[in-house]
């Protein structure tokens, strides 16, 4: 787990010529910036910002991820991908929606992560 591997995620989802940047944020910074941008006053496990074509951002906040790992009894390593790859398809261009989730279920699937979209 961790940043160089979530990188070479975003290789396979988006391209090796995107510029990602991953940054661990914690609750009351990732709330700023979910009041800031969203509208909505709370902490949230991942936020992913668009910048250009080629360039987007990731925050991820690793310490409310391993709070609902353990609450959905998920391993990390495996949940924390799969909010990185909801992530990328964000950035990718993609909505939430019945396109979204089985885009994550084949991605889930090749990556062989014990997660249920």
């Amino acid at each position: 787990m961790g940043i160089t591997h979530w990188k070479r995620l975003g290789e396979k989802i988006l391209g090796k010529k995107y510029n990602l940047s991953i940054v661990p944020a914690d609750s009351f910074f990732i709330r700023k910036l979910n009041k800031k941008y969203r509208n909505k006053n709370k902490s949230t496990n991942v936020l992913s910002f668009p910048l250009d074509k080629n360039n987007g951002e990731i925050f991820i906040n690793e310490a409310l991820a391993k709070k609902e790992a353990i609450k959905y009894k998920l391993p990390l390593k495996d949940y924390t991908d799969y909010l990185i790859i909801h992530s990328l398809l964000h950035l990718k261009g993609y909505d939430h929606g019945a396109k979204m989730r089985a885009e994550e279920a084949k991605i889930i699937e090749n990556l062989k992560l014990k997660i249920k979209n």
